[in-house]
């Protein structure tokens, strides 16, 4: 892939074709200051696009301006930055900058993020999260075509901004979106959406039919190859807990048609009974929410979104007794072509 295969910055890369293959940043236990190799051989593995997440881990820009040296025919993506923790005209720099640094190469992907992140751990007011989207979105749009902008949105007000360095290709805008307010919004102010806690048949069955045509559809998806079920499933329940109780992804589930199986777990944590809600996860929800077993059997899974409509699929490896790096390697999409050669 080059510069110049058909990604302008801001239609659906891989939306009229093949899927594309991202690795989810950073890869667990590899420090970045030892990944400039990995990157290069992932890359060589058939992964075409490196996404980088904005939490408690790197912060979402510093992995991909080196990614953009490692792997110079590599795509690049947030999933994402949070629309509350950097101010519009210091959104639209770093995003420009990237997208200048990576001419085409580069996908914005925003969102409201939760309220622990923003309120709790940034100390920002979480307020109106799908309107601050929006406006985001909207005050990004005019930034990027090097508009001058003076305007009051409905959520904050920026007063004669202008670039001062407009990118080539303008960054395609994606947003991370869960229930269907957010997904439309997306639809029809943005070039796609990011997401991720879902099923393939979640996305097939009730998320895609919120999004519209020729729009990307970003799926993060969860993949491990432990072969040891008990550790597997019993690591997978504290991650669910912990992401599953936050308030904008239990309406999520509910939205998704888990409910009744995921009450039991609310009720525990609700009650401060955090075993006990870990505990209460059936096997049945880290089978949906989770890929794993054999590296074919991985595959085959991540396999199902893309037939289920995702045009960019990120794989999170998570190590859970393997290390991470040979997660990534071991559903790659060039890995089983490299074994038979």
């Amino acid at each position: 892939m080059t510069e110049s295969s058909g990604m302008d910055g801001r239609g659906a890369a891989g939306a009229a074709g093949a899927a594309r293959y991202g690795v989810h940043l950073p890869v667990l236990d590899v420090p970045l200051s030892a990944s400039r190799e990995l990157f290069v051989e992932l890359s060589e593995l058939g992964y075409t696009d490196f996404w980088s997440a904005e939490a408690d881990t790197t912060d979402g820009i510093i992995p991909l301006a080196l990614t953009s040296c490692w792997v110079p025919t590599a795509r690049l993506g947030t999933a994402i930055l949070p629309v509350f923790t950097r101010g519009p005209a210091l959104l639209a720099t770093t995003a420009a900058t990237l997208a200048e640094a990576a001419p085409g190469r580069f996908a914005l992907g925003i969102g409201a993020s939760s309220k622990p992140i923003v309120e709790g751990w940034n100390g920002i007011p979480f307020t109106e999260p799908y309107r601050h989207t929006r406006d985001m979105v909207r005050f990004l749009r005019q930034a990027f075509a090097g508009e001058r902008v003076d305007a009051a949105f409905d959520t904050f007000t920026v007063r004669g901004f202008r670039l001062g360095v407009v990118p080539q290709v303008p960054p395609a805008l994606l947003v991370a979106a869960l229930r269907p307010g957010m997904l439309r919004m997306a639809s029809r102010e943005a070039d796609g959406v990011i997401l991720n806690w879902l099923s393939a048949d979640d996305l097939r069955d009730t998320v895609r039919a919120e999004v519209g045509p020729d729009k990307e559809i970003v799926c993060k998806v969860f993949v491990s190859t432990n072969p040891d079920p008990d550790r597997l499933r019993t690591e997978a329940r504290r991650m669910i807990a912990a992401y599953l109780n936050v308030e904008v992804y239990a309406a999520y589930q509910r939205w998704l048609g888990r409910e009744k199986l995921l009450t039991p777990m609310w009720d525990a944590w609700a009650a401060g009974d955090r075993r006990g809600a870990v505990a209460a996860i059936p096997d049945e929800v880290v089978d949906q929410l989770i890929v794993h077993g054999t590296p074919e059997q991985c595959r085959a899974g991540i396999q199902r979104y893309v037939d289920a409509g995702a045009t960019t699929v990120v794989i999170v490896g998570i190590g859970w007794g393997d290390p991470a790096d040979d997660v990534m390697r071991a559903v790659a999409p060039g890995a089983t072509r490299q074994a038979r050669t």
